[in-house]
């Protein structure tokens, strides 16, 4: 059977592809609507095998275009648009025949390295869901800032909680802030309704997550055996996941995740920098959030946490703990087994820790 490659310039109407065979020979070149069908019929009219690679570069209808021709009996791969474009070195020369073709030729020759993972359609699901949930929640938050900010302007200075704005609107110090100050309580008005309706669309979303999580009951029950995870935290770390096999190793997970540390090598030069931040945000912004919990003295990670944090403060540990949990997550994901504080290399206590001190404040004297 013959080996075939095709390359695929993606456009939400129409596509343009370029077929070459294992020499090299372009069999056919042409367009084709952005359907499933259009796809279908393009296999068929050219006899494409079951498999037949198809090189796309990323953008905004890679993923449906993927999805599309997988269901056709095609195999997609998505290139990372920045690598298409150095190894095309067209600078002055853009077409969509001409994109196909590079994307064709490299598909062919195997020369692309940077290659975007497409999930399944469960996890694409998750990954919406979870998005529509940020945003909300960053909503929310805009709120809260905006409040504060609004709280200077006025002489009580009073910073108010979530609480305060919709959980709990009677809450005595509120109520008694708002009745002292109208002109206060006008401003802040507006903030506390969007505050509140993004509330209830962040619970909406939640319940609509919890049949999308059914398919992954069993990884998020096991993350959850971390101390600090809770199911958010999980199932942004399932979703962003995907599939655990495609990372070789812990490192490559946590790359990632954009929590290693940049390097700057060169000659007997040997400099490491900030964290990357390259890589799913998301997951950063969660494992981060769950490595607070560290700071607890009763966190199994508290042992590398304090010491951390004495040297090099408090953010610094935050981001070194959220390092080490999302290796934690990689190797109870990749080994399907429970959270196990004894593959920490810690001790269990409790343990009570003296020091000595040289002088103290003198303690006050009982008056009679």
């Amino acid at each position: 059977m013959d080996q075939y490659y095709v390359g695929l310039d993606v456009h939400s109407r129409q596509s343009t592809f370029v077929i070459q065979d294992a020499e090299g020979q372009v069999v056919a070149q042409g367009t084709v609507p952005t359907t499933r069908a259009a796809f279908a019929r393009l296999r068929a009219t050219h006899h494409l095998p079951l498999g037949t690679p198809v090189a796309l570069e990323t953008g905004t209808v890679a993923f449906f275009a993927a999805q599309q021709l997988a269901a056709v009996g095609l195999a997609p791969v998505v290139v990372d648009a920045h690598e298409v474009r150095l190894k095309a070195h067209r600078p002055f020369q853009k077409s969509d025949r001409r994109d196909a073709f590079e994307l064709c030729e490299g598909l062919r020759r195997g020369s692309y390295r940077t290659l975007v993972h497409v999930p399944p359609a469960p996890v694409q699901r998750l990954r919406a869901t979870l998005a529509r949930r940020r945003h909300c929640v960053r909503l929310q938050s805009a709120q809260v800032t905006q409040i504060h900010t609004l709280a200077t302007e006025f002489p009580c200075n009073r910073i108010y909680s979530l609480n305060g704005l919709g959980a709990n609107p009677r809450q005595p110090s509120y109520t008694f802030a708002l009745a002292e100050h109208p002109e206060m309580a006008a401003a802040i008005a507006p903030h506390r309704a969007l505050w509140r309706c993004a509330r209830e669309q962040v619970l909406a979303l939640e319940a609509a997550l919890a049949p999308q999580q059914v398919p992954f009951a069993e990884p998020l029950r096991r993350l959850q055996t971390i101390p600090g995870v809770g199911p958010i935290v999980a199932t942004t770390a399932v979703a962003v996941f995907s599939d655990i096999g495609r990372f070789p190793d812990a490192k490559r997970a946590a790359s990632y995740a954009g929590l290693v540390p940049a390097t700057y090598q060169s000659g007997a030069r040997d400099a490491h920098g900030r964290i990357t931040k390259r890589g799913a945000a998301e997951l950063r912004a969660m494992l981060v959030e769950a490595a607070h919990h560290a700071s607890r003295p009763t966190h199994p990670l508290h042992p590398y946490f304090a010491p951390l944090c004495a040297r090099r403060g408090y953010k610094l540990a935050v981001v070194a703990v959220a390092h080490r949990l999302c290796r934690i997550m990689y190797a109870m994901l990749r080994d399907g087994r429970d959270f196990d504080v004894a593959k920490l290399a810690v001790e269990r206590g409790p343990f009570v820790r003296r020091v000595v001190r040289l002088y103290r404040r003198t303690p006050a004297r009982a008056t009679t």
